[in-house]
């Protein structure tokens, strides 16, 4: 879960857009960065524990040098230090290298290099820099640079992205096993990073790596290898429609609040957009034996949500499981079975591995997924895109949202009430958009400013609104670092109600169905136990100590519900003193196991 960026091409003064990329992905990890630059007096390597988005250009403004290379640390193996962090290098300091993965057999190549060029090689407690120094050992064997990059790629077990730069070669060799990884290409300039936005300001047209390529990468020319059997590869570039400024804060505080906000149209544009991929999908679903929804996170949360959408609408059942625990169900899959991947980022590794495995049970592989050319899209006979945009803060909010959205709709299309479906989604769009507002956003935060001291949060719900409950925990837990927990309402009096003591905070989703009462009473039981209760609701009731108005929208009433509990998890972060955007020990995109 690291951020790489790298440049070749016309500007001498390619660490600016090294530097800006890497600001840009800096939502792939944060403990540390580092930038190399190619130079006429060799490779110029700079490193640093902290954020980069703090660091002037201008401290780099005599580094001169138009092929460069960079990263930003989520820490794996190591802990954070500048000794850890990226770029590493080999033994002389002609090579760099930045890496996003796992090596799994890192220990035994770590003995490998030992016995040839002893223990005092190692600088770092990384896994990561067994690769410069397999470069270097094959290279002093003969092998040229390019080949001796190959030659270590067929060494590593695990899942990986690479770059590497040489003092004396004037491209990038970068390699995918596992990892995302693209490339930008302009005008004789070439750009390859983690994610797209990171080269947005530059270029819109991608190529994509699989699993087992590698690239040489010149400012006119890119070349394409598959490393394990050395073929040339023929690729063409993709165009794709994002633009920068969904990628940037656009005058707010924080990228959480920002997409937040953008939830005031998302659920209208995710319907008109994505509406056509839906009733394609149909097919799939309906002569499938089973079906398996498969996500983590946030994800998951949404695809148990869905597994309540799929009963009530479409009478029609699946399962959710976590995509880590996927192994439990490989004994009911075959040819007539559907796995449906729900992701934003669509290179969640256990996702991934879990695809893996389906597609040896002969499985259809479907995915609901925001980010188009992804893994997860690229490995799915169908996709349906929910259409978010670029989602930067760390902890999901639009995504979410927009996931909500689609697999609602699929509900009703399946059970052939598809236009019935938009129309519902459609009018609770227009609800939460004049609802969205100031004054909320300022209710909201009142009631943080009263609970943002409190230890221990407990959210309860009942149907839906359970999955919920335990997605507004997580959020909550995300970015504030105050421990929640969600829990359907009728389990608390089942042992958790023994933790509630006299001002505990408590919050309760309720929506205008057949559940109220239940939910209602459970938040009776809790106050009587000397809890603070926080009702989230269409109308107010006497149990509730505060309360959070949200739109009256049926079924879709689920939707404001789970705004509110972003916007209370965003301020009760920002109230303590958080960083929302990028919380601590987490990362964007989870590519390692």
């Amino acid at each position: 879960m690291c951020g790489i960026f790298g440049y070749v091409g016309k500007d001498t003064a390619s660490v600016v857009k090294t530097l800006r990329g890497l600001k840009d992905l800096e939502y792939r990890g944060y403990d540390s960065w580092g930038v190399a630059v190619k130079t006429p007096q060799g490779i110029y390597l700079k490193k640093a524990v902290g954020k980069i988005s703090s660091i002037s250009e201008s401290e780099f403004k005599n580094i001169q040098g138009a092929v460069s290379l960079g990263h930003t640390r989520w820490a794996t193996h190591g802990g954070v230090s500048v000794s850890n962090a990226h770029p590493h290098w080999n033994r002389d300091k002609s090579i760099a290298v930045v890496h996003n993965g796992i090596i799994e057999n890192h220990e035994a190549l770590r003995r490998k290099i030992s016995s040839h060029f002893g223990d005092k090689v190692f600088r770092s407690e990384t896994d990561t820099e067994v690769v410069p120094l397999l470069i270097d050992l094959f290279m002093e064997r003969g092998l040229s640079f390019e080949m001796a990059f190959v030659r270590t790629l067929q060494d590593l077990h695990g899942r990986f992205a690479f770059g590497a730069i040489h003092k004396d070669e004037p491209f990038i060799i970068a390699a995918r096993g596992g990892s995302p990884l693209i490339l930008g290409t302009g005008d004789n300039e070439q750009y390859v990073a983690s994610d797209i936005p990171a080269f947005l300001d530059y270029t819109n047209s991608v190529y994509f790596f699989e699993n087992g390529e590698y690239a040489k990468i010149f400012p006119d020319k890119i070349n394409f290898f598959n490393f394990k059997t050395k073929k040339q590869i023929k690729k063409t570039p993709q165009i794709i429609e994002w633009e920068k400024g969904a990628a940037s804060k656009e005058g707010h505080d924080h990228f959480m609040l920002k997409e937040i906000l953008e939830q005031r149209d998302l659920i209208e544009n995710s319907v008109r957009v994505g509406s056509k991929a839906v009733t394609d999908a149909i097919p799939y679903f309906k002569k499938a034996k089973n079906i398996f929804f498969i996500a983590m996170g946030t994800a998951a949360h949404m695809g148990m949500a869905g597994e309540y959408l799929f009963s009530r609408i479409s009478k029609k059942r699946f399962e959710l499981v976590y995509a880590s625990e996927f192994d439990r169900v490989l004994p009911f899959l075959g040819k007539e079975s559907v796995v449906c991947g729900i992701t934003q980022s669509g290179e969640t590794a256990d996702l991934l591995e879990a695809f893996e495995s389906a597609k040896k049970h002969h499985a259809t592989l479907l995915s609901v997924i925001n980010v188009r050319g992804s893994s997860a899209e690229r490995e799915s006979v169908h996709v349906i895109p929910v259409n978010a945009g670029p989602e930067k803060a760390v902890a999901s909010t639009k995504a979410a949202t927009t996931q909500l959205t689609m697999l609602t709709l699929l509900a009703y299309a399946i059970s052939g009430k598809q236009k019935q479906g938009e129309k519902l989604l459609l009018k609770a769009s227009k609800g939460i958009k004049g609802w969205l507002s100031e004054a909320l956003l300022s209710r909201v935060k009142h009631i943080a400013s009263s609970i943002k001291n409190a230890e221990d949060l407990y959210i309860i719900g009942k149907g839906i609104n359970y999955p919920i409950a335990l997605e507004a925990a997580l959020k909550i837990k995300e970015v504030s670092y105050i421990h929640a927990e969600g829990f359907a309402a009728g389990e608390l009096k089942h042992g958790t109600i023994a933790l509630i003591e006299e001002g505990t905070p408590c919050i309760v989703l309720v929506s205008e169905d057949e559940h109220s009462a239940d939910v209602l009473s459970a938040a009776q039981e809790l106050k009587a136990r000397g809890a603070y209760i926080i009702g989230v609701s269409p109308y107010n009731n006497a149990v509730f100590n505060s309360h959070i108005e949200v739109p009256s929208l049926n079924e879709e009433t689920v939707f404001p519900l789970m705004i509110v509990s972003q916007i209370l998890a965003y301020y009760l972060a920002v109230l303590r003193g958080n960083d929302p955007d990028k919380p601590r020990n987490l990362a964007k995109s989870v590519t390692v196991k």
